[in-house]
């Protein structure tokens, strides 16, 4: 499994505590160390059957200062994965990827119930 993470994210913080408490196997990589490729993006946006919207991180200072929540409306798919692959900031994390699923984001309850 592959954990993707912001290590100075707090979220991220609980979502490593969370795994590393249940003994849960996984390699982690740093999000602005190694950003997201324009294929992983793709692969895992395929997989996780969610809105493409869901794969931005929509808090961080980098979305607000590209006014993104008024351009992403008029970009299409490609663009938009484009540009998520061009910074690990732009990305929600943590991100976990495993061999048919993807969960974007630390939610407990979808955790526990997707990941045990």
């Amino acid at each position: 499994m592959l954990f993707i993470w912001y290590p100075k994210c707090s979220t991220c913080q609980k979502a490593k505590a969370w795994l590393d408490a249940r003994g849960a196997a996984y390699q982690a990589r740093d999000i602005k160390q190694e950003h997201p490729t324009l294929d992983e993006l793709r692969k895992w946006h395929k997989m996780s059957g969610m809105e493409l919207k869901r794969f931005f991180n929509t808090s961080g200072m980098l979305y607000k200062e590209m006014k993104l929540k008024d351009r992403l409306p008029t970009m299409t798919e490609e663009e938009q994965l484009a540009l998520l692959a061009t910074d690990g900031m732009l990305v929600k994390r943590p991100i976990v990827v495993s061999e048919d699923r993807v969960l974007v984001g630390f939610k407990e309850k979808e955790w526990e119930s997707v990941l045990s």
